[in-house]
């Protein structure tokens, strides 16, 4: 009782802050997430990423236009500073080609997370305050520091093509929006009930990001998913041939003759040479340990 009396005596912004501190560190913490941080996160993964983010920005951003009038959600509605769904399209685009929208796949978790947006948007609207609030300030917070990480970590061009998820174009200050926005909240009209249960909301929207992410590692990690191995290619072609692009027959079969013409004609020069590669890779072995 002392503790939701403190909170109450709180900011909402700050309240939120506090109640979710720990899960929001076990969301950061997952096996997938610190992946990413350390840049060991693979492009296929970051598709998978990408792909599961746009479907959860569709449901917010549909459950959001829907209530844009309510009270206890208008003030926090910005569409055209934080709205994401059309810059995970061109991300998708960039990374999985025209044929996108039939390459992507809403997995069950990320499914659990979409049918909940749309559940409280159409049924307890106050709540997308919760939902709004883990989303769009984590966007504008930590977002800006896994942008560096994966423009470094796949080689993307400085144009920021790849990247247009992390990008604000309407925010001119990211810091002086989050102030606004805060204080927005802050100004919400609702009683200690309806507060408690967007604080309650908040976690619940920390807890299905992490189920989003330990299923995003499950699918890698189990090969469960249609990729094939050319998303593992040297990271340094991204940027400059274009991720989904393959040769054509006629190409591969010139590639392929030529590297048949550069080997030896007869026997005895190709074991001699099998015996070279073989005397250097062992070589370079004993030095790397």
């Amino acid at each position: 009782m002392a503790q939701r009396a403190a909170r109450m005596s709180q900011d909402l912004s700050e309240a939120l802050k506090e109640s979710t501190k720990e899960v929001h560190e076990q969301a950061e913490t997952t096996d997938f997430m610190m992946r990413f941080q350390k840049g060991q996160m693979s492009l296929h993964e970051f598709k998978l990423y990408l792909a599961s983010l746009y479907y959860v920005y569709v449901a917010l951003e549909k459950e959001s236009e829907r209530n844009k009038d309510n009270p206890v959600y208008a003030p926090v509605y910005f569409p055209n500073e934080l709205n994401r769904r059309a810059a995970l399209e061109e991300d998708l685009e960039y990374f999985y080609g025209p044929t996108w929208r039939k390459e992507i796949q809403c997995h069950e978790a990320t499914q659990k997370y979409v049918d909940r947006l749309h559940h409280v948007g159409q049924y307890e609207p106050e709540l997308l305050v919760a939902h709004a609030y883990t989303r769009y300030l984590g966007d504008l917070s930590g977002g800006q520091i896994l942008k560096k990480i994966a423009q470094k970590m796949f080689h993307l061009p400085s144009t920021g093509e790849g990247l247009s998820f992390f990008n604000f174009p309407g925010v001119t200050n990211i810091s002086k929006f989050k102030q606004l926005y805060r204080a927005r909240m802050n100004s919400l009209p609702m009683d200690s009930a309806t507060e408690e249960r967007i604080l309650e909301e908040a976690k619940r929207s920390f807890l299905l990001n992490i189920e989003v992410f330990k299923e995003l590692q499950r699918l890698t990690s189990q090969g469960q998913t249609t990729e094939n191995l050319r998303l593992e290619e040297p990271k340094l072609d991204l940027h400059t041939r274009g991720i989904n692009r393959t040769h054509s027959p006629k190409e591969s079969d010139r590639v392929q003759m030529r590297h048949q013409q550069m080997l030896p004609s007869t026997p005895l020069l190709r074991w001699a040479l099998a015996i070279f590669f073989l005397a250097t890779t062992v070589g370079v072995g004993l030095y790397a340990m």
